[in-house]
């Protein structure tokens, strides 16, 4: 440390010693209550589509059509071991079985990835996975380029904190807001550094 640094942090210790600030008062009343019933699941697609995600409203009868229309004829669509199979009936799957693992290989040049989720948090637009059985580990999620995630509105929350005391915090958690993206300090936006740069979203009342 320099001279000149060292006589300014010694006048910065020397005031604070002689007029420490008042402490700080945190608010903790924000709503910690658990969810009493289905979060606004009209929220929760906006703010989704926010972060330029895809939200399509469907019926759950139709949700291997959709997937396949928006993977397109012939793809190979990898799967989690324990997704519904009607969800993906007469699509080209790769299943990712925890006895039997997809290769990192298989997983990049999947066309996409097909998950359910735990929940959804409409107040931030948040998918949160939690790797059981319609979601898989982490890496089915994160390698493929483009995810398409099944939620049901009755999965919606409506604030972080109704997440956290609906989430087990010993499973390994997955929050997703929108496709991964970040930028440079020139503020350049770049898609798809840290997982899939593409996110439709099937939204479906139940």
């Amino acid at each position: 440390m320099n001279g000149t640094r060292r006589i300014v942090l010694d006048r910065i210790r020397g005031a604070l010693a002689a007029a420490p600030p008042d402490p700080v008062e945190v608010p903790r009343d924000y709503d910690r209550e658990p969810a009493q019933g289905p979060g606004d699941a009209e929220r929760f697609a906006r703010t989704v589509a926010e972060y330029q995600a895809q939200v399509l409203r469907i019926d759950a009868a139709t949700i291997a059509a959709t997937v396949a229309e928006l993977t397109g004829a012939g793809a190979r669509v990898a799967i989690p071991s324990g997704l519904p199979t009607e969800w993906v009936d007469g699509i080209d799957t790769a299943v990712d079985d925890p006895e039997n693992r997809l290769a990192v290989t298989e997983l990049d040049t999947a066309a996409a990835v097909v998950t359910g989720c735990a929940l959804g948090i409409a107040a931030t637009g948040t998918i949160v996975l939690d790797a059981g059985p319609t979601q898989g580990r982490r890496a089915l999620t994160l390698v493929p380029d483009h995810h398409i995630c099944v939620v049901f509105t009755d999965q919606i929350v409506d604030t972080v904190p109704q997440a956290l005391a609906a989430l087990d915090p010993e499973r390994p958690l997955t929050f997703i807001s929108g496709p991964s993206a970040t930028s440079d300090i020139e503020l350049n936006r770049v898609e798809g550094v840290h997982g899939p740069r593409r996110l439709d979203v099937l939204l479906i009342s139940r």
